[in-house]
């Protein structure tokens, strides 16, 4: 299933949570309410369906499963994809965490250019700030004093289940889904912030410097986590394509080392690093940061998703 967080041109200022059936979104809320009458209707945030667990993942694939076979489902809850407007799928997590220095073909473009000096012996993470996420298809304004706007297209692991003290054999078990992070990056900031060990990265937590989603894809529908071709592309040129089997650190790895102290709730996110081929990393650099008037794609080949915003001034 894909589940995603949406607004429609009619009502620009409500968020509605759905799941894609053709080219609809259908809305849960009044989904539910037409399947089941009197029963309770699901939420109408992603966290709150997420806190449900398999409970809230099965009613919506009842909901998938009588809009196949009773089409005016479509017609009462459905909004075409041409008629919404996303929003990044989860944009209330309690803990959005982005483990860093996880390909090395990545480690070795940031000592290139002394962004790092040695390997870590354990994943590392930074905080990624709910106020500057943004959904897919919108302009991401870049302040006037970011010159080296780097992109960043990172696969990011959507807790369903909360963990805490968990074994890494049994760390797939608190995992809903995946999405796509673009980790938008201000170079120079950043350089400046590693240097006087700076613990929150304000170059990456600037408004609209985190686009995410457009979905949820749950996990049902990755065959394998750890086989994913992830692309990003300026103006249609494609700047990297990489396997997501390169990452150091996996993430049932992940998730032990960081619930050994700290709870993790439904909705919480973990983003799993960018691999090489960044702009920074490559001599030609000056020419390659975004500019005013790009257009950024990030997307996995399979399960297929794609990540699309606009850089404007």
């Amino acid at each position: 299933m894909r589940l995603a967080t949406f607004s429609t041109i009619q009502s620009p200022q409500t968020a509605l949570v759905g799941v894609l059936h053709n080219d609809h979104l259908l809305d849960l809320k009044r989904a539910s309410s037409e399947l089941d009458g009197s029963q309770a209707e699901l939420p109408t945030t992603m966290k709150a369906l997420l806190t449900l667990g398999d409970a809230g993942l099965q009613a919506v694939r009842r909901i998938l499963d009588a809009a196949q076979a009773q089409p005016e489902i479509v017609t009462k809850t459905g909004h075409l994809l041409n008629q919404v407007h996303f929003l990044p799928p989860i944009g209330d997590a309690d803990k959005f965490l982005c483990v860093g220095k996880n390909y090395r073909t990545h480690l070795e473009e940031l000592k290139r250019t002394d962004l790092i000096k040695e390997m870590p012996e354990e994943p590392t993470a930074f905080i990624k700030i709910n106020d500057c996420l943004t959904g897919h298809d919108s302009d991401v304004v870049r302040p006037p004093t970011v010159h080296n706007l780097d992109y960043e297209p990172e696969l990011v692991f959507v807790i369903g289940k909360p963990a805490y003290q968990v074994k890494a054999e049994n760390a797939f078990d608190h995992v809903a889904g995946i999405t796509l992070l673009n980790d938008l990056t201000c170079r120079d900031t950043q350089k400046r912030e590693v240097a006087s060990g700076s613990r929150f990265w304000t170059a990456k937590n600037s408004p609209g410097f985190g686009p995410l989603g457009p979905y949820i894809i749950t996990m049902d529908e990755v065959p394998d986590p750890y086989d994913i071709w992830v692309t990003c592309s300026v103006n249609g040129e494609q700047r990297m394509r990489v396997n997501t089997s390169e990452q150091i650190w996996r993430l049932p790895r992940i998730i032990e080392h960081f619930s050994r102290l700290v709870r993790l709730k439904p909705g919480d996110m973990f983003s799993t690093g960018a691999p090489g081929g960044v702009a920074v990393g490559k001599p030609n650099a000056a020419e390659l940061f975004l500019k005013n008037g790009d257009v950024v794609e990030c997307a996995f080949e399979h399960p297929c998703m794609a990540l699309r915003n606009r850089i404007s001034a």
